[in-house]
This record gives C-alpha cells, sequence and structure tokens, in this order.
C-alpha cells in the first residue's frame, strides 16, 4: 500500500533533506508522492530502497533496520499507537499476538483480492503476511522464529521490535541472527530466521537513585523477611514468578530478588497469585456445546473429526460422519503449514484460517466462493485431541450473500456479527478518503501545473516589462512615471533593410530578423541592460533603466561590441553574405513610465531617445557610433575610441562624436558570454 511507500520517503525527507528525496525518486524512476491505500508494485518499494542504499552510501542493513524504528514512529503518528500498545502486557505477548494483528488489519483495510495489509513487515504484498513465532528460553531470552516470502528484509524487524520494546515496555534489546535456512515444514519456499533477542531493562536516572538507596534497606531486612516466610510460602512465591513469565532480561534471579519481585516492599506481604478454580466436572451437555458455539471442531492426532458445532455441519455435511479426515475437507490457509498435528502445534499461537475444498462441498455451494473460517487451536492433553475454536471470515455485508449465509447463521455472542457491520461502515469511510486523497493528489499536481503554468506567463510578461512595474500592474496599482538623470540609450538598424526586404520573400525577411533578434536578446543577459523595444529592423536598448547602474555605459557599449560580432553570424538572403548593421549611443537623461492599458508598453521619452537615433542614422555600417556625451562616459573605462569629428546632424546642427573601436582589457568569448 502506498502507506509504505510515503512512510519512506517521510524518513528520507525528514533525515536527509527534500533534495535527496527528489534525487532519489528519479533515479528509481517513481513518482512524488502515493495515496495511503493505493496498491503499489513491490519493485517500487525495493526500488527506492536500493537506490537509498546507493545515494546515502550506508549498507542495506543498516537503511532497512533504520527504516524499520522509523515506521514504528510513523505507524504511531499515523493513528496506530492505542493499537500497538494493547497487543501485549510484555514483549513476549507484543510478539506473539502480531500475527493477529496481520489478520485485524486484512478486515480493516478495502480487501482487494490476492492483497493482505501488513502492519509489521512493511512491503505491501500480493502473498502472504509474514509469520512470528517466539519461544521463550530459561535464562529469559527469546527465539523469535520470523518467516516471509521475501529474501533479504529481515533486517527490517530488529528495528521495528527494538522500537517497540523501548518504547512499550522500557527495555532495550540485542537481535542476532542465529540460523537462516529455507523452511520445510511449511508449504511453499519460505525465509526462515531465527533471531536471539535478549533484553535489558533501561532505568531512568531518579529510577537509579531509588534503586541504590533502598538497596540497604534491603540488605537490612533480608534475616527480618525470611523468619516471616515459610518454605513452603518461599516455594510458592517462586513458582509464582516463574509462571507469570515477567522476566524481561536475561540474567539469572538470585534468591533474595525473587523475593523481593513477590514482597509488598516495608511491609513483608506474600502478594497472593491468581489460582483459577474448576468444576469437578463440565456442567454443559454436548448438544448445548454445539449449538452455543456453532463454529467449533475436535480432531485428534490422527486429524479424524471427533465433535464439530451445528452451523459447520450445516455447510459441510460431511463433518455429520464422526471419524472422517478433517483434511480432505479443509485446507490450511494461514499459516501456510502442513495439515499435520505437529506443525499446528508448533504454530499454536497464531491464528489459524481454514478454507472449505471445493470438491467436498455440497453441489448448491460449488458456484459461491469458498468459506473461510478463523480462530485458535487449544491442544487438550487430557484427551490428546485439538479443539479449534473458530468464527466464518467475512469482511463484509457482500461477502456474506455471496455465500448465501445470514447474520442469524453467526451466534449472539460471536463478535463477527458486529465485525461485519462496522467494517461495512469503515470500508465505506475508507472510499470516500480514498477519493478524498485522489482529488487532493489531482488538485495537488493542478496546482503545480498551474504554477509552472504561472512561471511562464510571467516570464512572457516580464519579457515585456520591467519586473517591478509588472508587478504593480498585476497588483491593480497606477505606475508612476520615473526620470532618470543619466542613462545610455542604443539604437541599431540593418544596412539596406529595405532593398533586401524587396528583393526576398516576406519569410526569408521573419527568419532573417528572427536569427539576429535571438542573437541581441542573448546578449542582453549577458550584458544586463533592458531590451526597449524592436520596430521593423531597428533594435532599441537601454543601462542604466529601470535600475539605476553606474555602469550603465560600459554595459550598452560592450553590448554593442557584442551586436557586431554576432551580426556577422546571419546571412543576407539576397547576396548570402553576412548583414551589416549600424549601431548608435548618446548618454543623457530620461523620463520613462508605462503607456496604454490594453497592450501596456515601458517608454522612453526625451530628447536624449533623439540624439541617440540620429546617431544610428548618422552612423556608418559595421560601426558604433558615440555620442560627446557617450565618450566623456567611456573614455576612462579601458575602451579604445576614435574621433570622426564634427557632422551635421539632422534637427541638432553640428555634433563633435566618435566610434568606438574594442574593449582593451575583454576578450571576444568574454563580450559574447561564451565560457
Amino acid at each position: 500500500y502506498g502507506f509504505i511507500n510515503t512512510c519512506l520517503k517521510s524518513l528520507v525527507v525528514e533525515k536527509y533533506g527534500e533534495e535527496t528525496w527528489e534525487k532519489l525518486r528519479l533515479q528509481a524512476g517513481v513518482q512524488d508522492s502515493f495515496l495511503t491505500f493505493e496498491v503499489y508494485k513491490d519493485e517500487i518499494t525495493m526500488q527506492l530502497v536500493d537506490k537509498a542504499c546507493q545515494i546515502l552510501g550506508v549498507p542495506a542493513d543498516m537503511v532497512l533496520r533504520e527504516f524499520g524504528q522509523y515506521f514504528f514512529e510513523f505507524c504511531k503518528r499515523s493513528g496506530y499507537d492505542h493499537m500497538l500498545r494493547t497487543l501485549g502486557g510484555n514483549l513476549y505477548e507484543f510478539i506473539e499476538n502480531l500475527d493477529a494483528l496481520h489478520s485485524y488489519l486484512s478486515l480493516s483495510y478495502q480487501a482487494k483480492k490476492g492483497t493482505e495489509v501488513l502492519f509489521l513487515f512493511v512491503f505491501p504484498q500480493e502473498m502472504n503476511a509474514p509469520s512470528f513465532r517466539v519461544e521463550k528460553n530459561e535464562d529469559g531470552s527469546m527465539h523469535l522464529h520470523y518467516y516471509s516470502d521475501r529474501r533479504g528484509l529481515c533486517h527490517i524487524v530488529p528495528g521495528i521490535i527494538g522500537a517497540a520494546a523501548l518504547d512499550f515496555f522500557n527495555i532495550e534489546i540485542s537481535m542476532e541472527i542465529v540460523n537462516q535456512t529455507e523452511e520445510e515444514e511449511r508449504t511453499g519456499k519460505k525465509e526462515h530466521i531465527v533471531f536471539l533477542v535478549t533484553q535489558t531493562p533501561v532505568f531512568s536516572y531518579k529510577e537509579r537513585n531509588e534503586f541504590s538507596s533502598s538497596t540497604q534497606y534491603l540488605a537490612d531486612s533480608e534475616k527480618q523477611i525470611e523468619n516471616q516466610l515459610n518454605k513452603e510460602d518461599l516455594e510458592k512465591a517462586k513458582n509464582i514468578i516463574r509462571d507469570r513469565g515477567s522476566s524481561v532480561c536475561p540474567v539469572k534471579k538470585s534468591h533474595w530478588k525473587t523475593i523481593r519481585g513477590i514482597i509488598t516492599l516495608g511491609k513483608g506481604k506474600l502478594l497472593r497469585g491468581f489460582d483459577p478454580v474448576y468444576p469437578k466436572s463440565l456442567w454443559i451437555d454436548t448438544k448445548t456445546f454445539c449449538n452455543g458455539l456453532p463454529f467449533h471442531m475436535v480432531f485428534d492426532k490422527e486429524l479424524r473429526v471427533k465433535q464439530a458445532g451445528v452451523s459447520i455441519q450445516k455447510i459441510v455435511p460431511g463433518l455429520q460422519t464422526m471419524g472422517i479426515c478433517l483434511d480432505h475437507y479443509f485446507s490450511i490457509v494461514h499459516p501456510e503449514v502442513p495439515f499435520t498435528i505437529s506443525s499446528i502445534q508448533k504454530f499454536i499461537n497464531s491464528q489459524f484460517v481454514f478454507q472449505t475444498r471445493r470438491e467436498m462441498m455440497p453441489e448448491s455451494w460449488k458456484q459461491r466462493p469458498m468459506l473461510e473460517l478463523r480462530g485458535q487451536m487449544i491442544w487438550m492433553e487430557s484427551l490428546q485431541c485439538m479443539l479449534y475454536l473458530c468464527s466464518p471470515l467475512l469482511r463484509t455485508l457482500h461477502e456474506l450473500e455471496e455465500r448465501q449465509m445470514h447474520i442469524a447463521d453467526i451466534a449472539p455472542h460471536d463478535v463477527t456479527r458486529d465485525l461485519i457491520l462496522l467494517n461495512q461502515q469503515r470500508l465505506a469511510e475508507m472510499e470516500l478518503s480514498n477519493q478524498l486523497e485522489r482529488k487532493k493528489e489531482e488538485l495537488r499536481i493542478l496546482s503545480k501545473h498551474l504554477e509552472e503554468e504561472k512561471k511562464k506567463t510571467e516570464a512572457l510578461l516580464y519579457a515585456m516589462l520591467p519586473q517591478h512595474v509588472a508587478n504593480q500592474l498585476k497588483e491593480g496599482k497606477r505606475v508612476e512615471a520615473g526620470e532618470f538623470k543619466e542613462c545610455t540609450i542604443l539604437f541599431s538598424d540593418v544596412v539596406t533593410f529595405t532593398n533586401i526586404c524587396a528583393q526576398c520573400e516576406p519569410i526569408q525577411i521573419v527568419l532573417m530578423l528572427n536569427s539576429m533578434y535571438l542573437r541581441f536578446d542573448r546578449l542582453t543577459t549577458v550584458h544586463d541592460v533592458y531590451k526597449v523595444e524592436t520596430i521593423g529592423d531597428a533594435y532599441m536598448v537601454v543601462g542604466g533603466v529601470p535600475v539605476p547602474v553606474p555602469t550603465h555605459a560600459e554595459r550598452v557599449a560592450n553590448f554593442a561590441l557584442g551586436m557586431i560580432i554576432a551580426a556577422k553570424g546571419v546571412q543576407n538572403p539576397v547576396s548570402g553574405n553576412p548583414i551589416q548593421i549600424r549601431v548608435g549611443i548618446h548618454t543623457g537623461p530620461v523620463l520613462a513610465g508605462v503607456v496604454g492599458e490594453k497592450m501596456p508598453r515601458y517608454c522612453l521619452f526625451g530628447d536624449t531617445v533623439n540624439i541617440a537615433s540620429r546617431m544610428e542614422s548618422h552612423g556608418v555600417p559595421s560601426k558604433i557610433h558615440l555620442s560627446s556625451s557617450a565618450y566623456q562616459c567611456l573614455k576612462c573605462k579601458n575602451f579604445e575610441m576614435t574621433e570622426r569629428g564634427e557632422i551635421e546632424v539632422k534637427g541638432k546642427g553640428k555634433m563633435h562624436t566618435y566610434f568606438l573601436i574594442r574593449n582593451k582589457t575583454a576578450s571576444e568569448n568574454e563580450i559574447m558570454g561564451r565560457p
């Protein structure tokens, strides 16, 4: 399920950052987000783990262990905390009930054919859940048997179990693999890992101080307590402690540690253990038992049926013949073990799921889905028989109807009745939640696309207007005209452009101008000058507007030198030779502002614009024509310039002008912005 992949993403983002996750998911080739209840392929999760090992440079066992620890915390934050805490009163009981938790979660999630939901072993799969079996050792340690269809993922188990032990039971554990085999006792090939689990209590600073201060008191009281307890009480106390199996530390308890565990400190009173009372004979007749527990079976070591509940007899009439073999009518679905009494005894703490065999069912049942039973096994030593207390494994009312069964077929005391109804409601809520999650994901994607389109729109807008001006217009504000005391303006045009237009197709003119303007536009970025407009073959830029800068003249001069070089790469469609351009530059004050509403434009006004235009129109092909004010700004800036002298300028009379030759300190690559 997506819940697993979401957890893995959360771990990487939280511990290594968003950039690491983005790099990891791109290398793994997976999407950025996952729907909680959506089933994804195992390869996605495995690929993420594999790439995490490569990118982080960490061995797989460490990654899996850390993931196991984080997954435990992630599940707690996701609402499973209370459910996990109530699994058992100690670590042994907690592990012993993990299989039952898997069984519950398979009901809680929306059941899809061939899928199961796993809490502890965190990889969603379309196979069986992993199984756990735990054995106590005399020294207080445990052997944890772990069975899984997948190999190489066992290192997640110490991470999760260790985190649970520390959080729920305040103990630190170490888990060591003592055996690793291909399990032969189970059907199918299963990896069977045996962990040795040793436990150490964790004391807080306050607890350690209290323990130290009470040591002397206990030592002084030992003789007094020993006198108060006779041998019989002492032996009984030892048995109570041994039977409870509450030891969590793999250290052999001393005589007095046993005493202290059962005596109320300072009072010397023995805490009495619970001893159940059994009647001398069973006060229930056979008929009532079979009606009261309609889904139960008793069978011996040879799997011969000795007794069965009335409802299961009704569904499987063959059970009315006492002595028939149980495995002829049922197969074991979970755990995947052979149908033998020894295998059942080995996994007796697991929940067992039986499924009816189609060939042995009545004709009316053969077109329906087979019935599954889920329950626990209880070995009756005195009778040498196994009692299977079970209920129908039904998730929804639809599954009940498919088998043509009714709520009335289930005993009133059986909570399966309530679970079916509650789960029906829960599945409807989950479907609604899933739809909302899908809509949320769709909105996220749409929002992302909208943001991308917004950036494109802004980029286009900023190409037409200065950014601060565009932002003011977007906010509905009026843009006031601004006066700039000094800036440098450049005009350029193509020599003999009118003749070229007369001899060429329009598309050829468009291609030529586009090729030239693309080169010029790139240079505006290189030298940080503002492109004001293009009209036909005329190209206008300004330095020092809309953001005043002291180096406006140098920027425009370098841009002009780049234009001359770039124009050599544009072909004249008539002659086939490189085109020639004229460039004129002038420095002076201007007034700048936005004109119009439908297609607003940022325009420059003032005599400086006219003079710059005159410098271009009175210029020489492939030359950069400078006014005297532009020359004054550049003469001490490492530019080589030559005097042109006085010329007659239309509307301005005689003007002293200059030509810009080159930048003495910048290479051609630097002028063109090449690496």
